[in-house]
């Protein structure tokens, strides 16, 4: 997931879309521990992608504090 996409989301959106990206590193890191992951590599990658979703989550909880303070 590009940083571009995720700007496109609603906050609403990108919540979702976290708790789904944490269900899937959930069931790779079981299919890690039982022998079945065919792509280790993609761990990583969803670990950037709930990175990315966090960091864009908070900069909107940053942006709104500014504006409520201004």
């Amino acid at each position: 997931m590009k940083p571009t996409e995720i700007k496109d989301f609603e906050t609403s959106d990108l919540e979702q879309k976290l708790k789904d990206t944490r269900a899937e590193l959930f069931n790779l890191r079981f299919q890690l521990a039982t022998g079945q992951l065919d792509n280790p590599a993609r761990i990583g990658a969803v670990k950037k992608d709930i990175a990315r979703l966090h960091t864009e989550i908070r900069a909107r909880e940053i942006d709104a504090a500014r504006e409520a303070a201004s």
